[in-house]
């Protein structure tokens, strides 16, 4: 699509062209197993052994403590069931009401096999209970998953705080972290996280990548049982092109990060949401605006469709996403706004806009000239719209 306006990056990021570049001979004349003896091979398996350093060198950890995966639901799922694996005398677990599908579906399918889950509430702006969080905690939780900063509202969990108290309490801790890497400044090595989950194609790498931090002296159990690749920690022939990409991203992720590249990207967002906030009535941004992702705002427009709003948005080349999914053909809000009690005629109308390093202020003012019209002319076609007026004008 020509003209293409991208603010779907926590969906999915744009291959870096370095990234690319750095993975296209594994396909062609660098095709070795990595796992295989002789030196072609090996020469192969050098190329893993640099990504797995850029990648440490990203999160703050040690290389050995680096495991790749497919991406960010298995390295989530690796995670959680090696923690009950490895401790099967718990039966309880621990987890947040807004966390991504792949942790969230993960422990209500946990539930039905028996284990004690509980959901920690968050506040309306979407910060963690902290308190009913401390008080769930008890002798029989195997562990606890918290995401670093949540994928619809961009909201940051206190992940360093949280995962030095549940350490205190001799109890793992893992979080997912696919939103955060990249995008914030990461020291695992002064954290108590126990296990981290990232994904590739979130940091300008390639889909079908991800990995696993592993501490230093963490029980685990592997997911994928197989051959000895990855120390025994995940079997199956390694995805060198992939591992190499994820690599080359984390190194360049790292070098954005370190030169203060996210002020641009975080000025860029708060211009779209001050000027759609100062000239669209009846808006709000979901979630608290302090302690949030760089990149992500989500705002909902009252009284109207956020599938309307993206449709509408997607002719003039504006890719963004909705706060709302739907399911069995009936629309309903996502389960993050509903977990921070988000209004239904506001939670309907949400949208998420998510920038990156390639946003450019053009693309910003292009959507501020489209998105106002596109909500005038779809409350003029709303009832909810006409009804709330009428209220307002005493009619």
């Amino acid at each position: 699509m020509t003209n293409l306006v991208y603010l779907d990056n926590n969906a999915t990021t744009k291959v870096d062209p370095l990234v690319l570049a750095a993975m296209l001979p594994f396909f062609s004349e660098q095709y070795g197993n990595p796992s295989s003896m002789h030196s072609f091979g090996g020469a192969v398996a050098a190329h893993i052994r640099t990504a797995r350093e850029q990648l440490a060198h990203l999160l703050g950890a040690a290389p050995d403590e680096i495991v790749f995966t497919s991406c960010g639901t298995e390295s989530d799922s690796t995670a959680i069931r090696a923690a009950l694996d490895s401790y099967p005398a718990k039966r309880h677990l621990v987890t947040s009401r807004v966390e991504h599908p792949a942790v969230k579906n993960l422990f209500e399918a946990l539930s039905k096999k028996g284990y004690r889950t509980t959901f920690v509430p968050v506040d309306g702006q979407g910060r963690l209970d902290l308190d009913a969080l401390y008080d769930s905690l008890s002798e029989e939780t195997a562990i606890v998953s918290l995401m670093w900063a949540n994928n619809e509202t961009g909201v940051i969990f206190p992940i360093e705080e949280v995962s030095r108290r549940v350490k205190e309490r001799g109890i793992v801790f893992h979080t997912d972290a696919v939103q955060a890497v990249g995008k914030l400044p990461i020291d695992l090595e002064k954290t108590g996280v126990d296990m981290l989950s990232l994904s590739g194609h979130k940091i300008h790498g390639p889909k079908g990548i991800g990995a696993l931090y592993l501490r230093k002296g963490t029980k685990f159990s592997p997911f994928m049982i197989g051959g000895h690749q990855e120390k025994g920690r995940r079997g199956g022939t390694e995805n060198t092109g992939a591992i190499v990409g994820l690599g080359k991203a984390a190194e360049l992720a790292k070098q954005h990060l370190d030169a203060g590249g996210y002020r641009g990207v975080s000025e860029l967002r708060d211009r779209l949401e001050e000027t759609i906030l100062a000239g669209v009535p009846n808006t709000m941004v979901n979630g608290g605006r302090e302690h949030r992702l760089p990149n992500t705002t989500s705002i909902a427009f009252e009284y109207v469709e956020g599938e309307a709003i993206l449709l509408m948005l997607n002719e003039h080349g504006i890719c963004a996403s909705s706060g709302s999914a739907c399911t069995s053909g009936s629309l309903e809000p996502s389960h993050v706004l509903r977990a921070m009690g988000v209004p239904f005629t506001a939670a309907h109308g949400s949208i998420r806009f998510s920038l990156s390093r390639y946003t450019t202020a053009g693309e910003i003012d292009l959507v501020l000239e489209k998105l106002p019209p596109i909500i005038a002319r779809l409350r003029e076609m709303s009832p909810f719209w006409k009804s709330a007026n009428a209220d307002a004008h005493g009619k």
